[in-house]
């Protein structure tokens, strides 16, 4: 059996020993990236990264097949604190109007809710699963939405230069 890489992998849900026992979409991100094989590669935004993760796990198998290019595209967004901080609030946002729209929420759902938005902070890692419990059941619509919602993120700042990207604009400027 040939060796698993990025070209062959499955995303499933969950975190993943190695690539041989699949991965989720943060994962594959990491595999594109060079790094380390782990669920938090260091080149991709934190907010962008704690959604990602969180929507792999909720959404079936069919729906999961259309985070592959999140997993390239994600990879290099990391940004300014202010952009990062305004990702976050974003995804805090956009969690809040579902949690309105919703009309039918549980004693349950409606003590999460307020609980999140008390526990509110610049920490990526709340502020993307909240974003995700706020969809409830995943339809075609809210998968639309969600995957739009990424492509927010992703759009909202340049990410800030490596220094192989200043090394590369120097070579480009001495020819």
């Amino acid at each position: 059996m040939p060796p698993t890489s990025y070209q062959t992998i499955k995303l499933s849900r969950g975190r993943h020993s190695s690539p041989e026992h699949g991965a989720c979409v943060m994962e594959l991100a990491s595999m594109l990236a060079g790094e380390s094989f782990t669920d938090h590669p260091r080149s991709v935004s934190r907010p962008i990264a704690s959604f990602l993760r969180a929507y792999n796990d909720l959404v079936d198998d069919r729906r999961r097949e259309d985070l592959y290019r999140y997993a390239a595209q994600a990879v290099g967004t990391v940004s300014s604190s202010a952009v990062e901080d305004a990702r976050v609030a974003r995804l805090l946002a956009w969690g809040d109007e579902l949690w309105v729209r919703r009309a039918s929420r549980s004693l349950l759902e409606r003590l999460r809710f307020r609980r999140a938005v008390q526990e509110r902070s610049s920490d990526p890692e709340p502020a993307g699963t909240y974003a995700v419990h706020a969809i409830g059941r995943v339809r075609d619509d809210a998968h639309a939405a969600a995957l739009a919602l990424v492509d927010e993120l992703i759009a909202m700042g340049p990410p800030v230069p490596t220094a192989a990207d200043v090394a590369d604009e120097t070579v480009g400027v001495q020819s």
